[in-house]
């Protein structure tokens, strides 16, 4: 497992993000311009709740951490921590349309992990406490370009004042993979960091 990564629940962010290459799981060549396709949240349906979307394959789609975290306390499921460009980012809708698309993803998220978007759009505004969450999600990350997925366990410390994230590991688009196939190679490196967090104490 990772070293513990702190987040505060009050955090205030101020950032600016900049187009740029995958993260170093993804070094595919970013300025390419694939064909855009519609994003978790373009294509789902409105739930009950604000913070919530569901897509036409059933897949829940959070947007607050605190109810993610609530839903991976209650079921002992890490977080799928998905930095994205909803409206730009062209290699996220490539990994979309690609992966999470595809059944054998959908079967592995609704078992495995509990999906949440953390979402840096540029023609929309996001509400500020979104904003500001997300913002401080990505400083504690590091994350430094877009797609990136962080698995982890969000858990509160003594205080109840900041909250852990135990950082399992991270994922990006999968590069090298076969054509047609790169859910194949996703869910594989996604297990193989299951696997290593289970072995090593999971939260």
């Amino acid at each position: 497992m990772k070293s513990v990564l702190i987040f505060s629940a009050i955090l205030m962010v101020a950032a600016q993000f900049s187009c740029s290459a995958q993260t170093e799981t993804t070094t595919a060549a970013a300025t390419a311009a694939p064909t855009a396709a519609p994003t978790a949240t373009q294509t789902a349906t409105q739930t009950a709740s604000a913070t919530t979307t569901v897509s036409a394959d059933g897949l829940e789609w959070h947007t607050d951490l605190a109810k993610a975290k609530a839903i991976s306390d209650a079921t002992k499921k890490p977080i799928f921590g998905f930095f994205t460009g909803s409206d730009w980012c062209g290699w996220c809708h490539r990994l979309q349309a690609n992966v999470f698309a595809k059944p054998a993803f959908v079967e592995w998220a609704k078992k495995n992990v509990v999906l949440l978007e953390v979402d840096f759009p540029r023609r929309k505004q996001l509400p500020q406490e979104l904003a500001q969450q997300n913002a401080g999600l990505q400083q504690a990350f590091q994350v430094r370009g877009y797609p990136t997925i962080h698995l982890f366990y969000a858990v509160p410390d003594a205080t109840g004042q900041r909250v852990n994230l135990n950082g399992l590991g991270s994922l990006g688009y999968p590069s090298g993979s076969e054509p047609g196939k790169e859910e194949v190679k996703f869910l594989a490196d996604a297990n193989a960091i299951l696997a290593n967090g289970a072995a090593t104490g999971g939260k």
